[in-house]
């Protein structure tokens, strides 16, 4: 399933969004994240030692909220599994591009604990309210 144009386009923009991940005890974890994407995938960066790589590591379905940042009211919502990762440079210089694209700088490298992961969400549903 490719991602619609809408949910494509507040993914791009510097629009924040929270990741639910499931926990070992299937409680539910959310986490504001900084939000990328492709044609076919929600992407996002994070460090293999959070409790929300951990989590999808174990269960690989996550769920999605992308709001717009001047208006919340109009949002997207994806369900799907995780389908890969990408460790390395290219998750250390995606980092960076998502550092700029929220902050306008790149991302401070002193604050990684661990290594850095970008991760590819495949969309299963996508609904928005625009």
């Amino acid at each position: 399933m490719t991602l619609d144009p809408v949910i494509r386009d507040f993914a791009k923009a510097p629009n924040f969004a929270a990741l639910t991940t499931v926990m070992p005890d299937e409680s539910l974890q959310s986490h504001v994240m900084w939000i990328d994407c492709d044609d076919e995938h929600i992407i996002f960066n994070t460090e293999v030692h959070r409790q929300k790589f951990l989590n999808i590591e174990r269960n690989p379905r996550v769920a999605v909220l992308i709001w717009e940042k001047d208006n919340p009211y109009r949002y997207a919502e994806i369900r799907g599994r995780v389908v890969s990762t990408e460790r390395g440079p290219a998750a250390l210089a995606h980092i960076d591009s998502l550092s700029v694209k929220y902050t306008g700088g790149p991302f401070t490298k002193g604050a990684i604990r661990s290594e850095r992961v970008i991760v590819r969400i495949k969309p299963d549903r996508q609904t928005m309210r625009t």
